[in-house]
């Protein structure tokens, strides 16, 4: 995510799968990519978050368990200070994955649930809601989903030119991941791509990235199983779209990789629709 001209790789540092954790809790912070440097941690205790600055605002979002039923924020202008609310609390509803963006009639959350199940059908299921100033958010009616018949999880929402794009994580047949693309006037009619996957796994996804890696942490990297791509986040900087994403077994073990598109993230979200005309 940029802010203040500055490209930072927002990290949610798990509790269990981050050995340099010594807190005992999960926690948030910012990378700046440049220098390496992490922002102060905040939001300890809480998972799966989100980050989009407006106005020269970072705003977070984050869930207070795996399948919370909390949807807390916080917001701040130097990443050093951070106030925080509750931007969400429904019981019953399961909270994962989330993704925020500006749409033409306010803010766009977009919340990946797991129930209950009259709303979600077969698990994941992703559910949205609204809000006219960033602070204060309330749910769209239950048939604003995507989808209720399969697998869909790990959202990320984006508004271009005219539709919001979705990208979200497929459950291939094989037992593998993929993340895909849809797109959307309305929220609530989707179109396919017919160019999906954005991504596959292979071999690529383990190319070492930080030198700092040791060689224990190198053989770990080339000996682990990989059957997915997901939870991917992107953004333009400099006019290059910047995506993060995860692969590894989708059953806890994972890794943080990076790649790029070399070109305007409009550029990248309309190729995935031929027919879409570009300027």
């Amino acid at each position: 995510i940029e802010f203040k001209g500055r490209l930072y790789r927002f990290e949610y540092v798990r509790d269990k799968c981050y050995k340099p954790n010594t807190t005992g809790k999960s926690y948030f912070r910012f990378i700046d990519v440049a220098t390496g440097e992490p922002t102060p941690s905040f939001a300890q205790g809480y998972h799966l978050g989100s980050a989009r600055v407006q106005d020269g605002t970072m705003y977070v979002f984050g869930v207070d368990a795996w399948g919370g039923s909390t949807m807390q924020m916080w917001w701040s202008k130097d990443l050093k200070t951070w106030q925080t609310k509750t931007a969400l609390h429904e019981p019953g509803h399961e909270m994962f994955n989330n993704s925020v963006c500006k749409g033409p009639e306010g803010y766009i959350l977009v919340i990946e649930l797991g129930a209950p199940a009259d709303i979600v059908g077969k698990p994941f299921t992703n559910r949205f809601a609204i809000s006219k100033d960033m602070l204060n958010w309330h749910w769209l009616p239950p048939k604003y989903v995507y989808r209720q018949d399969r697998y869909s999880a790990c959202p990320t929402i984006r508004w271009c030119r005219g539709y919001f794009y979705m990208i979200y994580l497929e459950a291939g047949k094989a037992g593998t991941y993929e993340p895909w693309i849809v797109r959307s006037k309305d929220l609530l009619d989707w179109e396919i791509s017919p160019l999906n996957p954005i991504m596959r796994h292979g071999d690529e996804d383990k190319k070492i990235g930080n030198p700092k890696l040791t060689p224990e942490q190198r053989e770990h990297i080339a000996g682990a199983k990989n059957i997915n791509n997901c939870d991917v986040d992107l953004c333009e900087f400099e006019g290059r779209t910047i995506i993060n994403y995860c692969w590894g077994n989708q059953q806890g073990t994972e890794f943080l990789a990076e790649a790029a598109y070399e070109g305007r993230l409009s550029d990248f979200l309309e190729g995935f629709f031929p027919e879409t005309q570009l300027p």
